[in-house]
């Protein structure tokens, strides 16, 4: 038993203290926008801000990754005085500004449907902490002023929300029709740390803090063959803190476009002198940019946005980035989004369905579920697919999707016959006989294939009602 380890008492205690705090942060935050803050380092070090961190990054999925230093979040929870011991440290080493983050261990994993890999970095679990700590005193501050229309990795939003807003603003009679599908190039590699400093600045008027920020920025990476190299640019993705660093950055590119955002009598207004309205739905460093006007406005405001993230050290992909309508379709966070005309209608309404990249995705991991992964049993087998089959659908469920549905888990039903056949070298008849209730396929205890259904109703927009962790609920 680890005596070290905090009660859950002394947990539920932090977690109050911290929420409290981190609500006073956001209503100053959301008060003034111009508001600067002081005299957060010691909030950072705080006992109860480290303590929530640990317990997050033990939560995490990577926890039983090591950084460069080998230790794993296990080997700190054995560690001699356990782990109210190793928080102690960390707070000794920031109290005394002697806290040095470690370079982080990359590693690259391959891009879905590319040849290509995406690199991560791995930071030690104490610069973990540290960095978990930091964001629970930055996130409040920044989440104030970030746009509603900016979505990925903020707080009780989630992609449906984007999805959902692009096909409002193309029903009824919010016609924003033409669309920059855009991507930018290596976001996480390559946003400029002098620009991304300048921009939490703006915020953040306390010389530790910024301090601390900029040396995990320029901590360095140890390369898989053991190679140390700088990192003067980027923030590398795997870092608990890289999320929240990239919003700041990019949020340069919500406010520019927000310009164009006008209050509604504003928006006539430029129509009528035959000006465009723009939109912008941003999801991390992939967004759309849909515009009430026509191409050539799009394609001077690419421009502009080229413009814009130049700024802060970042490119527009040339092979990701396109101009199209809403009657072309696009694909956008695994999402097929495109205007069709309603069958037996004269009606147009915007549909969304799973990308066909989607449906790859999927068909690759059932097939790798039913052929490289060896199960024990059947009834392991089913578990692991219905799994996957229950996460994929509920993704995907608010789309018009059931055809898409039926096709995969067809497809499930055919790779689970291919591995009787395989793995248990059975005859059909034997299979049918022994596996299967008429076509469907049932383990002992009755366990049979998930069949994934769709919700009947659309994801409704919520747009600017979605509401942060640390807004006061009416009593």
């Amino acid at each position: 038993m680890n005596t070290g380890a905090p009660s859950e008492v002394e947990l539920y205690r932090a977690e109050r203290r911290v929420l409290e705090i981190q609500t006073k942060l956001h209503l100053w935050s959301g008060e003034d926008v111009t508001r600067r803050f002081y005299d957060l380092f010691n909030l950072v070090a705080d006992p109860a801000f480290l303590l929530v961190a640990w317990e997050r990054v033990k939560s995490n999925t990577g926890s039983r990754s090591a950084g460069v230093d080998g230790m794993s979040v296990t080997a700190a929870r054995a560690r001699a005085g356990g782990e109210l011991a190793f928080l102690n440290d960390i707070r000794e080493a920031l109290r005394q500004q002697t806290f040095r983050p470690l370079p982080v261990r990359e590693r690259l994993i391959p891009k879905p449907g590319s040849a290509k890999k995406r690199r991560l970095g791995i930071p030690t679990v104490t610069d973990r902490v540290v960095q978990a700590s930091l964001k629970l005193v930055l996130e409040p501050i920044f989440e104030a002023e970030f746009m509603p229309s900016s979505y990925g990795f903020r707080p009780r939003r989630r992609a449906q929300d984007a999805i959902a807003e692009i096909v409002y603003y193309n029903t009824g009679n919010r016609q924003y029709r033409w669309v920059l599908d855009a991507d930018i190039e290596a976001c996480f590699d390559e946003i400029d740390h002098t620009a991304l400093i300048g921009l939490v600045r703006r915020r953040i008027a306390d010389k530790r803090v910024l301090a601390l920020v900029k040396t995990f920025l320029k901590a360095g990476i140890l390369s898989e063959l053991g190679q140390l190299r700088g990192t003067n640019t980027g923030t590398p993705q795997g870092g608990i803190l890289s999320p929240l660093l990239a919003n700041i950055a990019l949020s340069v590119l919500d406010e520019h476009i927000d310009k164009a955002w006008k209050p509604q009598v504003e928006r006539a207004k430029r129509k009528r002198h035959g000006l465009a309205n723009y939109k912008i739905v941003r999801y991390a460093d992939d967004f759309v940019v849909m515009v009430d006007g026509q191409r050539h406005h799009v394609e001077q405001l690419r421009e502009e946005i080229s413009d814009v993230l130049a700024g802060i050290g970042l490119r527009l992909s040339a092979e990701k980035t396109s101009i199209v309508h809403i009657d072309e379709g696009f694909d956008f966070l695994g999402f097929r989004i495109q205007r069709r005309r309603k069958r037996g209608t004269g009606q147009r309404h915007v549909y969304t369905i799973p990308s066909r990249a989607a449906q790859q995705r999927a068909r690759n991991r059932i097939k790798e579920l039913t052929s490289r992964i060896k199960h024990p049993s059947f009834s392991v087998l089913l578990l692991r697919l219905n799994r996957f089959l229950r996460g994929w659908s509920a993704y995907f469920k608010y789309g018009v999707s059931s055809q898409v549905f039926e096709s995969i888990r067809s497809y499930a039903w055919q790779r689970i016959a291919i591995w009787f056949r395989r793995e248990l070298r059975m005859r059909w008849t034997a299979i049918r006989k022994r596996y299967m209730t008429g076509w469907e396929f049932r383990a002992p205890g009755g366990l049979t294939l998930f069949r994934p259904q769709v919700a009947g109703v659309r994801y409704r927009y919520r747009g600017t009602l979605i509401p942060a962790p640390w807004t006061p609920t009416p009593a």
